[in-house]
């Protein structure tokens, strides 16, 4: 019997080898084009794309919160925290990458094209498991990122209400809701190259603000760091940081973009590990600075005074936030399309149209709960644990837990092709 390792870096060989030449021709097509602009800002799928893709996505209004978290957990408490969610999410969105090569490489040996069709991480569980489990992905995919569509929203009202506050954040919200609306007309996540690239730059310029503002203002005179405190705050907190790390249910989407998905073994954990220097560094600088205040003040733009340089940030998150909803947003997009048979309509209007049934409960929730910080933690603590954790945990545990299931498959001998003598 071969170990599980040994038996993934089988599948991740199989699957190369069957998906060589498609691979070869779409990396032909790109090179053709390599110099145009449209192959530069609009089509990608290398393993630098699902990089940026990724840690875009782990970062965006969470940036903001984790202060307030490490005022409920204390400094120590927050590092750690942050630390053991990234990593132990890293390794899960490896334990999916593995099931997604699986699972595509058997379709493709029954000769099923996937050209011009998604795979999606509830149609993994149900070709490998059954449909019971595509059943729970799909509840526990859809309503996370139902609500993490909804936080981004709230969070563009609650942040353009540091610079403006001419119109209340139910008004922003209503504004911002029609913008967002706008990514139905992105196809996919190959078309998020130039996206991905911005959104990490703003959230890198937005961290590092935080770090350098809160250093420069300095203790706040008798400033407290008291947490932990109480057993319900803390685990509020912890719930927070949960969510900070919780990406993986885009991650098979951002695989399947990619020209070779087999590269991204190892893209999330780096990726999560340039999330660290964002993270930690801002959010403990800020804590440092105000303590116990931070308490009373979910968002640390709250705390900061205003200027230039803070108000950069607020537009910064705002458009990373316009960016971070369409990633939620798309694979709700293409669960629809499945479900009304549009799914491979190439016309991006049609396709734009038939998805704005999606845009507008999200858009409505928006605005009936304005509120993102019980929001964030509520989707930590109830969505996902099992999305992030348990739920790709026992999946790839069921789906090898036979001997056959983990036993390397041999490729046939090469035919010798040369005349004997």
């Amino acid at each position: 019997m071969l170990s599980t390792k040994q038996a993934e870096d089988a599948i991740v060989s199989n699957y190369s080898e069957t998906d060589q030449h498609e691979g070869k021709e779409e990396e032909k097509e790109e090179n053709h084009s390599f110099f145009s602009v449209k192959s530069a800002l609009w089509h990608g799928g290398s393993a630098w794309d699902a990089w940026f893709s990724c840690a875009s996505n782990q970062v965006a209004q969470v940036l903001l919160t984790l202060p307030y978290s490490f005022s409920q957990l204390g400094m120590l408490s927050g590092i750690l925290l942050q630390i053991f969610y990234g990593l132990l999410g890293s390794w899960t969105a490896y334990l999916i990458s593995v099931l997604y090569i699986e699972y595509r490489s058997r379709k493709e040996k029954e000769n099923v094209s996937f050209k011009n069709h998604v795979i999606q991480w509830f149609e993994v569980l149900d070709g490998l498991l059954g449909p019971y489990w595509k059943a729970v992905g799909l509840a526990f995919n859809c309503t996370f990122l139902l609500f993490g569509s909804v936080i981004q929203l709230i969070a563009c009202a609650s942040n353009i209400y540091y610079i403006n506050d001419h119109l209340d954040k139910r008004t922003w919200t209503y504004i911002f809701g029609a913008c967002c609306a706008t990514t139905v007309f992105i196809p996919s996540f190959h078309n998020y190259r130039i996206w991905s690239f911005l959104g990490l730059g703003m959230t890198t310029y937005t961290a590092w603000y935080l770090a350098i503002a809160a250093f420069i203002h300095g203790q706040d005179e008798g400033v407290k760091h008291s947490a932990p405190t109480k057993l319900v705050l803390y685990f509020t907190g912890a719930t927070n940081i949960l969510y900070t790390f919780g990406g993986h249910a885009v991650t098979v989407e951002i695989m399947h973009a990619m020209w070779k998905p087999q590269k991204f073994k190892y893209i999330y954990l780096i990726a999560t590990l340039y999330v660290f220097t964002l993270t930690i560094p801002s959010a403990s600088a800020v804590y440092w600075a105000f303590g116990d205040q931070l308490l009373d003040h979910a968002n640390a733009f709250a705390l900061l005074p205003k200027n230039r340089f803070r108000d950069a940030a607020v537009i910064l998150m705002l458009i990373h936030q316009f960016i971070t909803f369409g990633f939620a947003c798309t694979p709700l997009y293409f669960v629809w399309e499945k479900v009304i048979g549009m799914h491979d309509t190439r016309s991006i209007c049609l396709r734009a149209l038939a998805r704005l049934p999606v845009v507008v409960p999200i858009w409505f929730l928006a605005i009936i709960f304005p509120f993102f910080g019980p929001i964030n933690s509520a989707v930590g603590a109830l969505l996902v644990s099992f999305t992030v954790y348990i739920i790709p945990s026992l999946a790839h545990m069921l789906t090898y837990r036979k001997a056959s299931a983990r036993q390397v498959k041999m490729l046939p001998p090469a035919p010798n092709l040369v005349k004997q003598k």
